[in-house]
């Protein structure tokens, strides 16, 4: 059976690498990072792949490898950190550059070179690195650029291989046919592997694991969860599955409703409860982070900021009310086990043994907590899905007949609204505020701010190639944008690493081009670091700079206010049958009142909205909708009208940010 090696350096796709092999016919391994060449040779695997990572090849705690991996005369495809891995390893110089690019960008290949035989020279790619190639190492060559940074590398007689993007996820057009011709024209292999039938592994998996035991599956109502509620009542008796939906108090409209309806009509026996005040006033513990071997305990949730800490409390909450049922049934906690639909994904962000031993936690899914975690050290825990990605589990939905209204539905997340609305009591305003605020004004006024010499200019030039400037300098010419940088922090994912950074505001008096917005959206994180999220805000310029924030917090009022815009907005979309085109809508709300007069002093007391449509296939990587293409402008238009008439709400948002350099999700 031909085997490839996929060695693990922490990347946030890691998992998504050996799904594209697989694909292409080919079994894989995933292994750890320093497995020894001997073992790779002994068990003859047929190429080594290597992943991409959070660290730097010179930092003091840079993971171990075996050098031998790249000499042993196996084929190597190193990606992201694994080139820059190979580069070092063979003489080669890697350095952090001024220039940073997390996001899609447009590169050019050299199409006589192997790796990308039969392609474009000039291809479309997800970069996120810091760290760049600054010598290339003695036998290498070049054969991919990104405007003035080395994006590729090769040793043909070797047979090793090097790319600074990531060729295994959906943004990186054709990563395919990239793996394609690395493993097929340069490793040899014949693709002889076929998989076995997904829904029948999984029901085996599900006998296997519970045997005569009985199941708690927690039910939210998602697909995922719906899937793995099938399977399981496919897979074991009726008496054994335990179905439960809990209502947190964060679901939106009438959705536990919609929840029991639509599993009662699966056969499923649904128990629904309602505990919301359980997670208002509920708290856990969390790691200390002035002590190591501490913990101390959390805040109430209803005055918790922290978005780390709400999924840690949430979490740790339905684990508790799961229990509290077990216990009113009459059955010892022993005898049952957890189900969970918990997908691949959830558990790579989460930085889940069972996805990376060297990942970076983006955020805590509340499937995927310490309470969890030591649930299935005890083997009480059963996941179908957890090597699945979304499409993957539509799939597997399909084939088992579930309704089409199910199996398509926009994902809603397990802690619900409560990740969709921004709390803070206060600004986040850091030292570099003021400066990142300057830098964004000189990129939006590129084409004024270049007649002033500034020192933070300077910054910009060297972060950007002679044709952004030229870019820059025209959008600023067709048009006028303003630049708000917001006192608020989102979570974000950069160079493979949890970001908690500012977020770029936009607005003109004038009819937005959206190409432009989508242009600018992916620029100004790649020169500002610390910025990870970019908006259009409708409504006209902003005239006045913010500094203060609305008290926001997890109150029934706030969670109403946002659940009603919410329906608002996916109701139109509904209605107008595009649904269909965006994988997912979050509504957040953020504790932002815009439009005050500074010399006025007028209190800071209402909120806005963001809509952040979202396109993907298994929600690794993603982009938003470009108005005017996915989505109609009259449609985007029709929701904006309507969310501004809600109550207490200051200004209407569009979100222009692709993950990476922002997550699906703002907290």
């Amino acid at each position: 059976m031909e085997k490839v090696a996929i060695l693990d350096a922490g990347a946030q796709y890691g998992k998504v690498i050996d799904r594209r092999v697989r694909e292409l016919c080919l079994d894989t391994d995933f292994l750890p990072l320093n497995t020894p060449a001997t073992e790779l040779i002994q068990n003859n695997y047929k190429a080594v792949i290597i992943s991409g990572g959070p660290n730097s090849v010179y930092a003091d705690g840079a993971p171990s490898y075996d050098p031998n991996i790249f000499k042993c005369g196996l084929p190597v495809l190193g990606i992201c950190y694994g080139m820059q891995m190979m580069n070092k390893e063979f003489g080669g110089a890697v350095e952090k550059k001024s220039t940073r690019e997390d996001g899609q960008f447009k590169i050019t290949v050299d199409p006589k070179c192997l790796l990308f035989k039969g392609l474009y020279k000039e291809q479309c790619v997800l970069l996120t690195h810091g760290d760049s190639i600054d010598k290339i190492a003695a036998g290498f060559k070049a054969v991919s650029h990104s405007g003035d940074l080395i994006a590729g590398i090769a040793n043909d007689k070797l047979k090793l291989y090097g790319v600074q993007f990531h060729p295994e996820v959906d943004l990186t057009e054709n990563g395919k046919k990239m793996f394609h011709n690395f493993l097929f024209d340069v490793a040899k292999c014949k693709g002889t592997y076929t998989m076995q039938s997904r829904e029948s592994d999984c029901i085996k998996y599900i006998q296997e694991t519970v045997g005569d035991h009985k199941v708690l599956m927690l039910v939210s109502g998602g697909v995922d969860s719906t899937v793995c509620a099938a399977l399981l009542h496919k897979a074991l008796r009726t008496d054994q599955v335990l179905a439960l939906h809990i209502d947190n108090g964060f679901m939106r409209h009438n959705e536990s409703q919609h929840v029991e309806e639509s599993l009662s009509k699966l056969g499923v026996n649904l128990k629904v409860i309602n505990v919301s005040h359980s997670f208002y006033t509920g708290s856990t513990t969390v790691p200390d982070k002035s002590s190591k071997s501490q913990r101390r305990k959390t805040a109430s949730l209803n005055v918790t900021t922290d978005p780390e800490e709400k999924r840690n409390i949430i979490g740790d909450i339905f684990m508790k009310v799961a229990n509290d049922v077990i216990t009113e049934l009459n059955l010892k906690p022993e005898d049952v086990y957890l189900g969970q639909g918990t997908l691949r994904p959830d558990l790579i962000e989460s930085a889940s043994d069972l996805a990376s031993a060297k990942a970076n936690a983006i955020k805590t899914h509340h499937n995927d907590t310490e309470l969890v975690r030591e649930l299935r050290k005890q083997g009480r825990v059963v996941e179908p899905l957890k090597d699945f990605h979304k499409d993957e589990v539509r799939s597997i939905g399909n084939d088992l007949g579930l309704p089409q209204e199910l199996v398509q539905r926009h994902p809603f997340p397990g802690p619900g609204l409560a990740i969709r609305v921004i709390c803070a009591g206060e600004p986040h305003m850091e030292r570099n505020f003021a400066e990142t605020s300057a830098t964004l004004r000189i990129i939006i006024d590129f084409c004024n701010a270049i007649k002033r010499p500034h020192a933070l200019l300077q910054r910009v030039k060297s972060s950007t190639t002679s044709e952004e400037q030229e870019i820059l300098l025209e959008i600023s010419k067709s048009s006028h944008h303003g630049a708000t940088l917001l006192p608020i922090k989102t979570v974000g994912v950069q160079g493979d690493c949890r970001t908690y950074s500012y977020v770029a505001a936009l607005s003109s008096n004038e009819d937005p081009n959206w190409e432009n917005l989508m242009t600018l959206a992916k620029l100004i994180p790649r020169i500002c670091h610390n910025i990870n999220r970019v908006v259009y805000i409708f409504g006209g310029l902003v005239e006045h700079p913010l500094s203060d924030v609305t008290p926001t917090f997890l109150t029934a009022n706030v969670l109403s206010i946002l659940r009603y815009a919410d329906n608002i907005a996916h109701n139109i979309l509904q209605s107008t049958g595009y649904n269909r085109n965006i994988s997912q809508m979050p509504i957040v709300m953020l504790p932002l009142h815009f439009d005050r007069d500074p010399m006025a002093s007028d209190p800071s007391c209402q909120r806005s909205l963001a809509i952040r449509t979202f396109i993907t296939a298994d929600f690794m990587t993603g982009v938003p909708a470009t108005p005017g293409k996915q989505l109609p402008i009259d449609v985007i238009a029709k929701m904006v009208t309507e969310l501004k008439k809600v109550p207490g709400i200051s200004r209407v948002m569009y979100d222009l940010t692709s993950k990476p350099p922002g997550t699906t999700e703002w907290e």
